[in-house]
């Protein structure tokens, strides 16, 4: 029966090898793997030579066969599904990668990858919200509220700062206050437009109206000395939230206006936020007054309040609450300017600016970060998942590394983050709407603006963190390690040394806080004095002060301190991190990197490299096969003959007859002049984009692109060798089960070596086997000799003592020389090593005593018997 006759038509070859080039990733396209033909998924499915057509078997059993390959196959998909997505988690924590320095390079590259991106979009979600501009905005306002002065006469040149009394709160108030929150007229004393009203700077619009808030102490709030009750009959006490007055007076209305000034309102009422002051804490309730939306009504309130005394010697603190809307910049600016009136008496201002962006969404770029954010909710969930498998793994000693801590941290900050987001956006959304409707009242940013700094803080420290974290990924290399290694070598020295500093620094801080606390700002508490030490260290401090507030004890405070703090305790530190330093060094001069991530570059380059010129071989095989295969020279190739040339040259019959195929156009099972030609230049082609992808390589100057060729039969090559090499005979394709032939020539030679390695080892041990039986049997022989020379001796009781010993010695000494020749004349057993017949001295020396020795041995056994 001919060739023709048992093979498929080149129809169906065409559809076997329109499936091998969809095999792989990159499609038929790429020239390196067009001509790489890989085997089918399942092992038990017919190959293209194998088939009812080729082999003329049971229809029947191959459909059983397809069945069963289809379950597999089905089954197999599952696995791999499985297996990606547990990959997905896989680290250096859930993984085994101790004994596997490969599978610890490839983890630690994707989770160091993985957590770049990670670090990316946290750093785009978090440099989104702000800018340059909000300092910029934020210095405007300031300027204009604390540093303006007014142009009137009866206000005279007070700004807030300068604010020292209830009289210039009330000038700052009548003066630059309304000018600055109404601007009604342009530069040139030209009023502006109605639409144009209620923004400042003409630019920032005045969202709602401006609120007065003040909290005053009730009277008689503090006990008088007995010596002062008839002289000083009222008592006002520092604020307390208990000692709140929260009566309500009868100025409440006037006229047509509504004056709410003399009217308590509790926290919940006016749903306000507590204010952490300069003197104490104080509440969110107060006596209330908004003003207007124009400034003559707002002057008109300003005036009433001043000529009815609103402010009283109860007053302890006044709030002006306002906020501003910059639409060109998308900004809120939320104000609060503060009066602390203390019982001591006088005004101390204060001032809060914050600028936020409170309406996140509205020009592309933070479209694109709001899609960033959805990214950085995944890569949450992602970690979330991952630390949940390693604690799951490795129980409380998950908690036991700082680097797991600081991972935990990170996912609780982002996630707060995320839950105040959602908050923000619905809160704004609800103020603004409130807002629209009623343009006439006070709208509250206050609180949401005091939440908005705190997630910018935990941003901002999730961030901090982030790039720390950096290191963890990063210790494989010694280098890295230095800070880590040292803080961890030097912990307990620097903890006692802590405590000695923190002993001397707190005396010092609790001198100076009652030597200069009366007089120098800088020691006026003893935070103050703390932080005013500190600056001494770093060289930030003011003598003169000190020697003005005491001109003996000044002087000597600040030399005892930078004697001892900045001379002594200061070096200490140094000298204790520098030693510890120099010892990590020495210790890292002599350690070796875990793994080199360079080598493990360059050899996958060369990986890379080998396979291109593998591929590039197998063209060049082709390309000789079809000068060499046309042995009857008619310039018509026929199947059997491109099967018999490729065939010698290794190549399976499924990759010959699929690409046999893709050029027999016309199905006749022969390759005319026109389909060499075709074919010929396709291979040229794809030769000419290997070369050109190959020198491209080359240029790049990476080490290690140099061709080797191997031998199949070298048996001196190195692993390494094996590992990236392949030969001639390996260019046959795939195997049945997914490995390619060149990987299962690599492994077969590797097994070979080992038990060619094996089977010199186990003949050393049956060597030593034998040996050491012969050994045992020679022991179990001398004593054997040796009790019946004893019971010989011992049966002669008519003897001498003389007689007896003479006797033994001489028994003695012919079994020690039988013993001698024996071990001298004895062949070696069967396998025995060279070294077998080097130890036979050894085993002498160890059984025969020396001729020193043969008195005390015959004395023994003399001994023993008589």
């Amino acid at each position: 029966m001919s060739s023709r006759d048992v093979r498929p038509t080149s129809a169906q070859s065409r559809t076997a090898w329109a499936d091998m080039d969809n095999y792989g990733s990159s499609g038929a396209a790429r020239p390196d793997n067009q001509f790489e033909f890989g085997p089918r998924d399942d092992p038990d499915l017919p190959n293209a030579m194998e088939n009812d057509t080729y082999m003329n078997g049971d229809r029947r059993k191959t459909e059983v066969a397809v069945s069963e390959s289809k379950k597999s196959s089905s089954n197999s998909c599952v696995k791999k599904l499985c297996g990606c997505v547990r990959s997905l988690w896989a680290t250096r924590h859930t993984e085994d990668v101790k004994g596997n320095q490969e599978l610890h390079v490839k983890t630690t590259l994707r989770e160091l990858i993985v957590y770049l991106v990670f670090l990316a979009i946290l750093c785009i979600v978090t440099f989104g919200m702000t800018s340059t501009t909000m300092y910029y905005y934020t210095k405007v306002m300031s300027d204009l509220f604390l540093d303006s002065t007014s142009s009137s006469p009866n206000t005279g040149s007070v700004t807030f700062r300068t604010i020292t009394n209830v009289n210039d709160f009330w000038k700052f108030c009548q003066g630059p206050l309304l000018n600055g929150l109404f601007w009604e007229q342009w530069y040139n004393n030209q009023p502006v437009s109605d639409d144009q009203l209620g923004y400042i700077y003409y630019e920032n619009k005045l969202l709602g109206v401006p609120r007065i808030r003040q909290l005053k102490v009730s009277s008689n709030s503090c006990a008088v000395h007995d010596d002062f009750k008839d002289v000083i009959r009222q008592c006002y006490d520092s604020y307390a939230e208990n000692l709140e007055d929260k009566t309500s007076t009868g100025h409440v209305t006037h006229g047509a206006n509504n004056y709410t000034g003399w009217l308590y309102q509790t926290e919940d009422a006016l749903d306000g936020s507590g204010h952490w002051g300069l003197l104490t804490t104080y509440s969110g309730a107060g006596y209330v007054q908004d003003l207007k939306n124009n400034k003559t009504e707002s002057a008109a309130i300003i005036d009433y309040l001043f000529n009815n005394l609103w402010v009283t010697r109860g007053t302890r603190a006044v709030f002006i609450d306002f906020t501003v809307y910059n639409a060109n910049i998308n900004l809120f600016c939320v104000i609060r300017l503060v009066v602390e009136f203390p019982a001591t008496g006088g005004a101390i201002p204060s001032w809060v600016f914050r600028t936020v962006k409170l309406i996140r969404y509205v020009t592309v770029f933070e479209y694109f970060v709001m899609a960033c954010e959805f990214i950085f909710v995944l890569f949450i969930l992602y970690y979330m998942v991952e630390e949940a498998i390693e604690i799951k793994k490795h129980k409380l000693s998950y908690f036991k590394s700082f680097w797991n801590i600081l991972d935990i941290l990170v996912i609780v900050i982002a996630i707060l983050c995320v839950a105040f987001d959602i908050y923000r956006q619905m809160e704004v959304g609800a103020k603004l709407g409130g807002l629209i409707e009623n343009s006439d009242t006070y709208v509250d940013f206050e609180y949401l603006s005091f939440w908005q700094t705190r997630f910018d803080n935990a941003i901002a420290i999730a961030v901090f963190f982030a790039w720390i974290k950096i290191f963890k990924y990063i210790s494989f290399n010694k280098t890295m390690t230095q800070l880590s290694s040292t803080l961890e070598r030097c912990a307990k020295d620097l903890a006692g040394f802590a405590v000695m500093f923190l002993i001397v620094f707190l005396a010092f801080t609790q001198l100076g806080y009652l030597l200069f606390g009366t007089q120098v700002k800088d020691f006026s508490n003893f935070q103050n004095s703390f932080f005013t030490l500190f600056r001494i260290i770093l060289g930030d401090f003011d003598f003169h002060q000190l020697e003005a507030a005491n001109r003996i004890l000044g002087p000597i405070f600040f030399i005892l301190f930078v004697f001892f703090v900045f001379f002594v305790l200061i070096n200490m530190f140094l000298a204790i991190i520098n030693d510890t330093y120099s010892e990590v060094k020495g210790d890292m001069a002599n350690k070796k990197n875990e793994f080199e991530m360079a080598d493990f570059f360059k050899k996958g380059y060369q990986k890379m490299l080998d396979k291109m010129n593998f591929k590039r071989d197998k063209i060049v095989d082709i390309q000789k096969a079809l000068q060499s295969a046309d042995i009857n020279q008619d310039k018509q190739l026929d199947f059997d003959e491109w099967r018999q040339d490729l065939k010698t040259r290794g190549y399976a019959d499924g990759e010959i007859e699929a690409l046999f195929a893709k050029y027999d156009v016309d199905g006749d099972r022969i390759l005319d002049e026109e389909e060499q030609r075709r074919m010929q230049a396709d291979l040229s082609d794809q030769k000419a984009a290997l070369n050109k992808e190959y020198e491209e390589m080359e240029k790049s100057g990476r080490p290690g692109t140099g061709r080797r060729s191997i031998s199949l039969n070298d048996d001196s090559l190195e692993e390494s060798d094996d590992e990236d090499s392949g030969t001639k005979s390996s260019r046959s394709g795939h195997a049945s089960n997914g490995v390619s032939y060149e990987e299962f020539t690599v492994l077969s030679r590797r097994v070979d070596r080992m038990e060619h390695s094996i089977g010199s080892i186990v003949s050393k041990i049956d060597a030593v086997l034998v040996k050491l039986e012969a050994m045992e049997k020679a022991k179990l022989k001398r004593r054997e000799t040796m009790g019946k020379i004893l019971d010989s001796i011992t049966e002669s009781d008519g003897n001498s003592d003389e007689l007896k010993r003479e006797q033994m010695e001489k028994l003695v000494r012919e079994e020690l020389e039988r013993w001698d020749s024996e071990t001298s004349f004895s062949p070696s057993g069967r396998g025995a090593s060279p070294s077998s017949g080097s130890s036979a001295p050894g085993v002498r020396a160890r059984t025969r005593p020396g001729s020193g020795q043969h008195g005390d041995f015959y004395e023994k056994y003399y001994q023993s018997n008589v």
